[in-house]
């Protein structure tokens, strides 16, 4: 095994069983609700947005441990940052994480949410890695159309 893999493996593991940012924010000025039908990850995704800063923002819901870890890192690394900042942080990620498989990963600008490059070998769990990011970014645009991975 790589030492990328078991760096992958350690950082879903510990942010699965001990996810950051979870549970209900009570000042929440912009909440979304996410669903991956394919394999049952649904959460929340709350948002206090300050001005244009990402203030606080959390998650709470059940899914399985790449949607739950992404998540918590998704949280983390977004909290107090400029409202464009987590968008381009999304789109980073998207594009990470939909690339070819031997595409180089800009863990510069990603840190260890680099890991997550490791789900391009199987496609169906991109859909679980992004399902939090589509569900902030569908907050932060206020949009209000349900989002689903499908």
């Amino acid at each position: 095994m790589t030492e990328l893999r078991e760096l992958y493996q350690q950082i879903i593991l510990d942010h699965n069983k001990n996810p950051r940012n979870f549970g209900k924010i009570d000042a929440a000025n912009r909440v979304r609700e996410g669903y991956n039908p394919l394999c049952g990850d649904h959460l929340h995704v709350y948002l206090h947005v300050a001005g244009d800063t990402i203030a606080d923002i959390s998650f709470e819901g059940s899914g399985c441990a790449i949607s739950k870890a992404s998540a918590s890192l998704m949280t983390a690394a977004l909290k107090g940052k400029p409202v464009p900042e987590a968008v381009a942080m999304f789109e980073k990620f998207q594009e990470m994480v939909t690339a070819e498989v031997d595409a180089p990963v800009d863990d510069q600008s990603l840190g260890k949410m680099a890991v997550f490059a490791g789900v391009r070998e199987f496609p169906m769990r991109v859909k679980c890695a992004t399902l939090a990011w589509h569900t902030m970014k569908a907050a932060v645009d206020e949009d209000q159309a349900p989002v689903s991975t499908e």
